[in-house]
């Protein structure tokens, strides 16, 4: 599965800082460009030291890790639902994305002007979830005009989804994102995902600064809205990795493994995932002709040191559909396709 995260945030809060960390590293095994796409797409592997290790083993051609897109938006202002600044238009372009991740100034440096006159965490925090419910209630009042139309002929399916446009509106026309209300939790579905509204994904917090530049304010504030958070400093030297490993968390993903001489490769799946469903990763056909699946845990082949000596261990389980893939399974799919 591809994981997404798009960058939000005021102008001069770090975006593009936190951009620039996360697409010029230099990357040594791979075969993902380790660039942008273009200026505001950037693709970033995510760090494993694990991958080294089981390509070391196999002595693999290639070694492939799982990747991150980020989407870098231009800075939103106040007032950009009503078309102020650039980064409206650009809003559009992150509807796709797996989660959001929210830049928030919280250093004092005054010779970086900031746009709103002074430092204010809180505030800003507020604005940018605002102008995300804004875009969020002009998508749906659209959508909903037409759902109107359609649930008067009393079909039950376009009765079902005008009446969750309906909860949804009720929600954003509150000024509440939907990550944040209690209401949403029963409509999170199909119609969200398919309107792509930013605020019905998960959403992180990056607060640019220090540990003691975070008000408490602000922590209580990110909790009542139910969201996590991640403090780093991108003045300095911020390790990336932190922030792969907070979307993988947020997003309740793992990693699993396929290793042999052609190419040793992570996958991103969801925690809870059946082996079918990892198979269907590495190759739709493989999900529904899944025969079943060759397991061992990345520790344990590592101390056989080959396939054959986990064999020869014990170490090889052969699992079935029902078996729920751990973090750090190396796999070998079976499979009639």
């Amino acid at each position: 599965m591809k994981l997404s995260l798009g960058i939000v945030g005021l102008p001069n809060v770090g975006k593009s800082t936190l951009f620039h960390v996360l697409t010029k590293q230099k990357i040594t095994i791979a075969n993902y460009p380790f660039a942008t796409i273009d200026p505001n797409v950037g693709v970033v592997p995510v760090a494993d030291s694990r991958l080294a290790a089981l390509s070391t083993m196999s002595k693999s051609a290639k070694t492939v890790p799982a990747v991150v897109e980020f989407y870098d938006i231009a800075g939103l202002v106040k007032g950009a639902n009503q078309g102020e600044g650039l980064g409206n238009q650009f809003l559009s372009h992150i509807r796709e994305v797996s989660a959001i991740v929210h830049v928030v100034r919280c250093f004092g440096d005054g010779d970086i002007v900031h746009v709103e006159g002074g430092v204010d965490p809180l505030r800003d925090v507020d604005i940018i979830e605002t102008e995300l419910v804004f875009k969020d209630l002009e998508t749906v009042n659209k959508r909903l005009e037409k759902a109107e139309a359609d649930a008067r002929g009393g079909n039950a399916e376009l009765v079902k989804t005008r009446d969750e446009l309906r909860s949804i509106q009720s929600v954003l026309e509150k000024g509440t994102p939907l990550f944040a209300s209690d209401e949403f939790h029963a409509v999170r579905g199909g119609i969200v995902r398919e309107l792509g509204l930013l605020t019905g994904k998960p959403q992180l917090f990056l607060l640019n600064g220090s540990e003691d530049s975070v008000p408490d304010a602000l922590r209580g504030k990110i909790q009542e809205l139910r969201s996590e958070s991640l403090v780093m400093d991108l003045s300095g030297n911020p390790d990336s990795s932190m922030l792969t490993r907070s979307a993988y968390a947020l997003l309740h993903l793992i990693s699993f493994f396929t290793t042999g001489e052609d190419e040793t490769r992570a996958w991103t799946i969801e925690r809870g995932a059946k082996a079918p469903q990892a198979a269907g990763v590495i190759h739709t056909d493989f999900e529904h002709a899944f025969i079943r699946a060759e397991v061992v845990s990345f520790e344990k082949l590592v101390a056989a040191g080959s396939w054959s000596g986990a064999r020869q261990k014990g170490f090889l389980r052969l699992e079935g559909k029902e078996y729920v893939v751990q973090d750090g399974d190396v796999m070998v799919i079976r499979h009639g396709a």
